[in-house]
């Protein structure tokens, strides 16, 4: 069956809590309140659908989030404009079936129009060679090293060049064409469906 990519449901969030405390120790452990936060702020929040279940999830944010991760602020740091992975689970019964390169195909497509650099982490201390893997075959490579002061975990610190975006930043500006595929930030979105009442 085809996997389907799309935008959170409120009436979802209590599953990705679950999804995201059972994927085991490369992921941390979120409560309800983080992941309500996520639904209220992030730029991308959008869930994998296959077979009519939930199998993953990816949650990421702008540059220019408030957003308290330290490894955002790792990559804030250095970077002026970039956009950030925050998480990425996929369910342990769909791993290899092509969840993680639908998510990360999507991201791009979403990123690349408006942000130079994609960036994300990858734990280092817990057999990450399959994560480090995957993500140098979509062209990330390492920036640098974080150790997270609050778990002392150690992180790679992963940025990946988008082509795209000098391209369509030089024809659009920063007004993109209003198409379907394009779609909008989560977070203007929520914002306009809430001033108009939809």
């Amino acid at each position: 069956m085809s996997i389907v990519i799309r935008d959170v449901r409120e009436h979802e969030l209590d599953s990705i809590l679950a999804l995201n405390n059972n994927a085991g120790s490369a992921i941390l452990p979120l409560d309800a309140a983080r992941v309500r936060s996520f639904y209220d702020n992030a730029e991308y929040f959008r869930v994998a659908e296959r077979d009519g279940n939930l199998a993953g999830f990816l949650v990421g944010f702008g540059s220019d989030s408030d957003h308290d991760s330290c490894n955002f602020a790792w990559f804030k740091e250095r970077y002026p404009h970039f956009f950030y992975i925050d998480r990425i689970v996929v369910a342990s019964r769909r791993r290899g079936g092509g969840v993680g390169r639908a998510f990360y195909a999507d991201v791009q497509s979403y990123a690349e129009l408006r942000y130079p650099l994609l960036c994300c982490e990858v734990f280092l201390d817990h057999g990450a060679d399959p994560a480090l893997l995957f993500h140098g075959s979509f062209g990330f490579h390492e920036a640098g090293q974080n150790v997270m002061p609050d778990v002392d975990v150690r992180a790679s610190m992963m940025t990946k060049e988008l082509c795209s975006y000098g391209w369509v930043r030089e024809t659009y500006g920063d007004e993109l064409p209003d198409l379907p595929w394009v779609g909008k930030p989560r977070r203007h979105a929520a914002g306009a469906n809430q001033a108009t009442g939809t």
